[in-house]
Parts: structure tokens; C-alpha cells; sequence
């Protein structure tokens, strides 16, 4: 047996080590509790040990089982607190860490990368990892600047070196492939859903996750679109290759941190701020930031938003689609049979699939109630009663969900608007969302 193979059956007997006996029937059959179908306990020690050994295996694989990990430590927002209690511990820990992989490894990836002389384009590198992201780890080191003027010295800057995984493709691939077992999580948060495409949409980014100089492409993008901005702060690319990037460092405290110990204050502008940057960079970058977990953000010193990780986007260079905006403010105004007709237009509700309006409406209202009122506050008792809403199978919700189609382009939309929905609940933000939706989203501001 080669070694390829060797640690592709190394990887798929650890998938395999995932609690899915005692777990698929008790701690991870977590779409049954979060709606009340289910009425026996699982006693907290048999939580917390299944907490562990969930975090213990996608951490280790990275790849896409630690992606798979970072989704559900958003979504876990949704699930009751006497379930979600070790999980909420053991999932968020893989927004901020990861096991590291050796120095070795390290520096024969940046002489590969950055060449053999890598080291004099630093005054400092720093050879324990400072974070881990899914597919790479992240080093603090200090970046040599040219000098503005000959013989004069050259500035300092500090920065963030992220290399990426040796194999981290071909383990990206395949544990997305070995994770579809794990799929029906996503069904706590809407029932109807087609898991296949989103594990095929996933699936067909990985070429561009996998390809830094394309992410530094990308994050120069949002740098210029938010240069000088007093909410959203974007850090320079100031090298990139292949499996190798190297920006400017983000200093400012982890939104887990505002998560976990925030005033209400700080979580409530961690929140509007957020809000702020997933409906303006359509229209500003003509992107959208598509992997909103805690661990992407950090809030600065001056209060903006710093914002990094950029291998994950969605394109949009018309912006948001403007329906979206549209059909909300259709729905806001009770205009049942116009949001029936342009869900139909755009896809959400197949040619031939016999549909009640006003049922549609009521579907959709308690969704769309953060934007309904000047201010809301997100919590996650407001995400466990939508999630027990269209997920009790008893609920006309429910049956209603499952008629509804989610159109390919709207995919990434969808999944990133979900995941920024958990956040701001951990959050338990309140703002002005309304307010932000009128400014950046095409379509829903009312007509004067």
C-alpha cells in the first residue's frame, strides 16, 4: 500500500470514527430534539464526550471536515440549550484552532512557494501557528517592506502568513464526498432543502479555496472597495503564491471573544457591522464574503470590522439580485400573489407545482420579520422557534418548505445569509437592519 492510499484509509477509518452510532440516534439526530419530536434524554456526559470526539476528528482531518465543523459551529445557534451546551463548546473551538502541522512541512512549503530564500523577505517569522483556517494555518511574522528611499532601511510591517495543508485538495475532495452522510444537519434549518447541490456547489469551489493567488485577487478586491471605510477594515496582499499568502495582520479581538464575553453593547454593533458588509459588497466589491463563521472576524481597536479569509465568494458583479430585495418588500406590504408570481419567475416555485399565495406569504413573514421593524434583536430562542417552525413535519410550514425549490444561482446566497443569520443570533444582536437592507439592497427600498 502506497502512501497516498495509506492516509486516504487513515482519514476515512477517522470519518468512520465519527460518532454516528450512539451520536446518529442521540446527540447528532439533533433535527428531531430541536423541534421537541424526540422526548428521551441523553445524559450530559455522553454529550460532552460526543462533543469531543466530533471536534477531536474534523479538527485533525482540516479539509473539509473541519469546514463541515466550522457550518455546524454556526448553525448550532439553532438547538435547545440543554442539547447544544458541550456542542456550543467543542464546535466554536474549530472557528479559532486546529491542530498545527509540523515546522517542516511549513518551511518546505513557503521554499517552494516564496523560493528558497523565503526568509529574507521577513525581519521575523513566527514558527507556531497563530490560527488555523480549513485548509491552511495561519503564522505571524514581519514582513520587509522596500525601503521609500535608496539606503534608507527597509519598514516593518506585521503580517499574516497563511500556508496551506501539503494534500489539502485531494482531503478537501474527499471528505466532502465522506461528509454527505452528515448532511441532514442542514435540514434543522430548512427541511426542503437538496443537500446534493450544496455539497456539488462546494464542491465546485474548491478549485478556487485551493488557489491563494486567485484568493489574493479576490481580497484586493474587497481592499479597494473598502479603503478608508468607517465600518469595514480589509488588509493588503502583500505577497502572494499558489499555497502561500501573506497580508497585512489584524489586530483587534476575535468575534468568538464578543461572542463568548461582549457587552450588549459590543455584540449589538458587532452585529449591525456585520450586516452591514453582507449587504454592501455586492454593490461595492461585487462579491460577497461567503464563509461567515466567528473566526473571519475580529473587531478592531478603532471599532471597524476587520475581515479576512477571502478563499470563499460568491460573484455578483450586478450586486445582490435585485428580486430579493423586491420580494421582501412585495411581502412586507402583504402583496401575496406578487411574491407567488416573482418566486415562480425566479425559480423558488416550479412551473408546474400548484401553490396557495396567501399560504406562501404566511410563510415567509415571520422570516422576514428582523426587517419588518426599525430595530430586532436576533437571538437564538427567535432561530429554535423558525427552526421548529419549518421543520416539524406536523407544522404546515414544514409541508409548505418542502414544495419550495432553491434555484443554483441563489445557492451561495442562500447558504452565506443562513450562516450570517447564526452568527448575529450567537450575537444576539440588535440593530437597525432595516435601515441597512433600504441603503445596500436593491429592490427594497419602498418607492417614494
Amino acid at each position: 500500500m502506497t502512501d497516498i492510499p495509506r492516509r486516504a484509509a487513515s482519514r476515512t477509518a477517522k470519518l468512520a470514527a465519527l460518532p454516528l452510532g450512539f451520536a446518529g440516534r442521540t446527540a447528532l439526530g439533533l433535527g428531531k430534539r430541536a423541534v421537541g419530536i424526540a422526548a428521551d434524554v441523553i445524559s450530559a456526559d455522553i454529550q460532552q464526550r460526543t462533543a469531543e470526539q466530533l471536534f477531536s476528528v474534523l479538527g485533525q482531518l482540516k479539509g473539509g471536515a473541519m469546514k463541515f465543523g466550522q457550518a455546524l459551529s454556526v448553525f448550532e445557534a439553532a438547538l435547545p440549550d440543554e442539547l447544544a451546551g458541550p456542542y456550543r463548546q467543542a464546535l466554536t473551538k474549530l472557528q479559532e484552532a486546529a491542530p498545527p502541522m509540523p515546522v517542516a512541512s511549513v518551511h518546505k512549503a513557503l521554499a517552494e512557494q516564496l523560493g528558497p530564500d523565503w526568509r529574507d523577505g521577513f525581519a521575523e517569522f513566527d514558527d507556531s501557528p497563530a490560527a488555523a483556517a480549513s485548509i491552511g494555518q495561519v503564522h505571524r511574522a514581519v514582513w520587509k517592506l522596500p525601503p521609500a528611499r535608496r539606503n534608507s532601511k527597509p519598514k516593518l510591517l506585521p503580517v499574516a502568513v497563511k500556508v496551506q495543508y501539503p494534500g489539502a485538495g485531494e482531503a478537501l475532495v474527499s471528505d466532502l464526498k465522506q461528509l454527505s452522510r452528515l448532511a441532514g444537519m442542514f435540514k434543522i434549518i430548512q427541511p426542503g432543502i437538496d443537500v446534493k447541490p450544496l455539497l456539488a456547489e462546494l464542491h465546485e469551489r474548491v478549485v478556487e479555496e485551493l488557489d491563494y493567488e486567485m484568493e489574493a485577487q479576490t481580497q484586493h478586491a474587497f481592499a479597494a472597495a473598502y479603503q478608508g471605510d468607517a465600518d469595514i477594515f480589509v488588509p493588503r496582499v502583500l505577497a502572494s503564491a499558489p499555497r502561500v499568502l501573506v497580508t497585512e495582520w489584524v489586530e483587534g479581538t476575535p468575534l468568538s471573544s464578543v461572542i463568548a464575553d461582549g457587552s450588549t453593547e459590543e455584540r449589538d454593533e458587532a452585529g449591525r457591522l456585520m450586516a452591514t458588509l453582507h449587504f454592501s459588497a455586492p454593490g461595492r466589491a461585487g462579491l460577497l464574503h461567503a464563509d461567515p463563521h466567528p473566526g473571519n472576524y475580529r473587531i478592531l481597536p478603532d471599532g471597524r470590522l476587520g475581515v479576512i479569509d477571502f478563499g470563499a465568494v460568491a460573484r455578483l458583479p450586478e450586486g445582490h439580485p435585485e428580486p430579493i430585495g423586491r420580494l421582501v418588500r412585495l411581502a412586507l406590504d402583504g402583496d401575496a400573489e406578487g411574491v407567488a408570481d416573482g418566486l415562480r419567475d425566479e425559480g423558488f416555485i416550479r412551473p408546474d407545482e400548484p401553490i396557495d399565495a396567501e399560504a406562501v406569504l404566511s410563510f415567509l413573514r415571520p422570516m422576514i420579520e428582523p426587517v419588518a421593524v426599525e430595530r430586532f434583536r436576533f437571538t437564538r430562542s427567535w432561530l429554535r422557534g423558525e427552526a421548529t417552525r419549518i421543520a416539524n413535519p406536523r407544522s404546515p410550514a414544514y409541508q409548505l418548505g418542502r414544495k419550495l425549490n432553491l434555484p443554483p444561482s441563489y445557492l451561495m446566497i442562500h447558504r452565506v445569509t443562513l450562516g450570517s443569520i447564526g452568527v448575529l443570533c450567537q450575537l444576539e444582536a440588535e440593530a437597525g437592519y432595516r435601515e441597512i437592507l433600504e441603503k445596500w439592497l436593491p429592490g427594497f427600498a419602498p418607492v417614494s
